[in-house]
């Protein structure tokens, strides 16, 4: 009996290994490898488990294999464990980056066993900052170390309230930049279009002031936040540093979006007038969305997600069937809403499919809501346009039979649109004033100073006048952000920038914000002691004057270069800076808060 035994242990024992995931192999012709394949995961319900007990599960074959390939799972609850093992047979590259291709999971933990024992940990996920991550992209990555001709373990965990999707791949740098630059190019694509059809229908709403241009430009907003939300673009753009908002942007973002698509969908299909029974539960479904998204705030994340991501479905086969009723009833814009209806709903089924588990992750699935909702946008924006054609139509009717009424209903448009016009202009004149300011002192920034600064050149140089060059340093100014905080530090640049005021205009001097705590001011047909005794006037100041934030007096003092520009010497305006910031710098040597001149202020 005991062969028998032996021979029964080891088919065991080839049993469990053929279960597992096989390696994955890295070699000179893999510039990406998707490890799906390769995977075999283990649940930890309660998810207390940690790296060393799942490693030695893993090495004694508890890992199963991904159910079906998928590597989707559905909303689960407790922790997931990965794990993979990697060869790297190529025979230069150790440097990898593995992605992670799904933006929206709360904590990823991956710890890497190299064939010495040693065990190297990383982290990500929405739940810490943005900069955790080890390339600023929009997807969980993690630079791994792989040696030449060595195995190492690969064991991921992973837990999130939103739905758990573990699509890694594993690119070499070039490999990944190729693929993001496509990726990229997609998405740029994508909002060019939500924003070019934003653009046009705000200058239709604008001038025609019709109220279905207005929430067709709320339904283009709305869908572009929650797109921006789940490809994890908002994170990485609007706040990098704040994983709460990171996780609440995605309710919040979900309820507006869905409640300016079905105000949409009552305006356009004129359901208070045309189908009041149908208003109401839109009316209904709006109220949902809208307290669902208040109730993020204080809810648990999956108790708000889910119930609005499976009122997704129903809500838009509401729409669809309000439109087919439409259409039916005679109300020929329907057409065109219901095609559009039915993009955006098959891309938004295959995009939730996968976040139930249903369908595997592809480019399709993955993109396919953008892809739905940007034909959804444009085949609205047609319906928009047909059925204002379809409105002209009919005023044509009433201007035959009302020419004199009609008339002035154009007058009042006709100022309207000129109205918008005039404002425009006006906002167009305001933003041009504000691209050469300073947002934080209101002084000019350094790219408008440039300019400025060749004015007075010529000038100078016309009427044979000297420029005097102030380029004035905060000194320790990092040791005030340390101590009292950036926001007393930006109140300390804005104080410097009236004392600058205060201190320089009255000489007729150009001021500007050089770049974080510098300052520059080019002060006309002023040169030699008068030049030195104004910087030492302005030293003065600025040490003497504590800046007052939240009931601190807080200390600041400055370090300031001199240089005088006289005419006929052949420097240009970055000769002079550099000679201006090298007496800065002198300044600073000799033990800041002082004034040094460049050797030829007073020649």
């Amino acid at each position: 009996m005991r062969p028998i035994s032996v021979f029964l242990a080891l088919l065991l024992v080839a049993m469990a290994s053929m279960a597992q995931a096989q390696p994955a192999q890295l070699d000179e012709y893999s510039d990406q490898l998707p490890l799906t394949p390769h995977l075999g995961y283990f649940v930890d319900p309660d998810g207390r488990a940690d790296a060393t007990a799942m490693f030695a599960r893993a090495g004694r074959g508890e890992f199963a294999p991904l159910p079906g390939g998928s590597d989707a799972f559905g909303f689960t609850e407790g922790a997931y464990w990965f794990h993979a093992e990697v060869f790297n047979a190529h025979p230069s590259l150790r440097r990898w980056l593995l992605v992670l291709h799904y933006p929206l999971l709360d904590n990823i933990d991956l710890y890497l066993r190299y064939p010495d024992g040693r065990v190297e940990h990383m982290a990500s996920g929405d739940n810490l900052p943005f900069s955790a991550r080890s390339i600023s992209y929009r997807q969980p990555n993690f630079w791994l170390d792989l040696p030449q001709r060595s195995r190492v373990e690969l064991l991921m965990r992973v837990q999130s309230r939103s739905s758990m999707q573990v699509p890694l791949v594993l690119y070499t740098p070039t490999a990944f930049a190729e693929r993001e630059r496509d990726t990229q190019f997609g998405i740029g694509l994508f909002y060019g279009i939500l924003v070019a059809l934003f653009c046009y229908n705000l200058v239709l709403w604008l001038s025609l002031r019709d109220a279905s241009h207005f929430w067709y430009m709320f339904h283009v907003a709305g869908f572009g936040l929650v797109v921006l939300c789940l490809n994890g673009l908002s994170f990485e753009y609007f706040w990098p540093n704040s994983p709460w908002l990171a996780n609440h942007s995605i309710p919040l973002s979900m309820a507006i979006s869905q409640v300016a698509m079905h105000q949409f969908c009552r305006v356009f299909l004129e359901l208070p007038e045309r189908i009041p029974w149908a208003n109401r539960v839109s009316l209904g479904v709006m109220a949902f969305y809208l307290l669902m998204g208040l109730g993020s705030f204080v809810l648990p994340y999956r108790a708000v997600v889910l119930p609005m991501t499976l009122a997704v479905f129903p809500g838009a086969l509401f729409i669809l069937a309000l439109a087919l009723i439409s259409l039916r009833r005679g109300y020929a814009p329907a057409k065109v809403f219901l095609l559009a209806w039915g993009c955006l709903l098959f891309g938004t089924a295959l995009y939730a499919s996968v976040s139930f588990g249903l369908l595997p992750k592809n480019f399709l699935t993955e993109y396919g809501i953008q892809i739905g909702s940007a034909l959804e946008m444009i085949l609205l924006s047609f319906a928009l346009a047909y059925r204002y054609a379809k409105l002209r139509g009919e005023n044509e009717v009433l201007v035959r039979e009302h020419n004199e009424q009609l008339e002035r209903h154009v007058a009042r448009r006709t100022s309207e649109l000129s109205t918008a016009l005039e404002q425009l202009a006006e906002a167009n004149q305001r933003l041009r004033e504000s691209n050469r300011r300073d947002a934080l002192t209101g002084l000019f920034n350094r790219r408008h100073f440039r300019d400025l600064f060749e004015h007075q050149m010529h000038h100078a140089a016309e009427h044979r006048q000297p420029l005097g060059v102030l380029l004035i340093d905060l000194d320790h100014f990092k040791g005030v952000n340390d101590t009292h905080g950036h926001l007393a530090g930006d109140e300390c640049l804005r104080w410097m920038g009236r004392c600058l005021t205060d201190s320089l205009s009255v000489h007729g001097a150009v001021i500007a914000r050089f770049g974080g705590e510098e300052f520059v001011a080019v002060v006309p047909d002023m040169a030699g002691d008068r030049l030195l005794h104004l910087a030492e006037q302005l030293r003065v100041r600025i040490c003497s004057e504590p800046v007052r934030y939240a009931g601190s007096n807080i200390g600041i003092s400055a370090s300031i270069g001199v240089f005088v520009l006289r005419p006929g010497n052949g420097l240009g305006v970055d000769d002079a800076l550099l000679r201006a910031d090298d007496a800065l710098y002198a300044a600073k040597d000799r033990g800041r808060n002082c004034v040094h001149a460049a050797e030829d202020v007073t020649g």
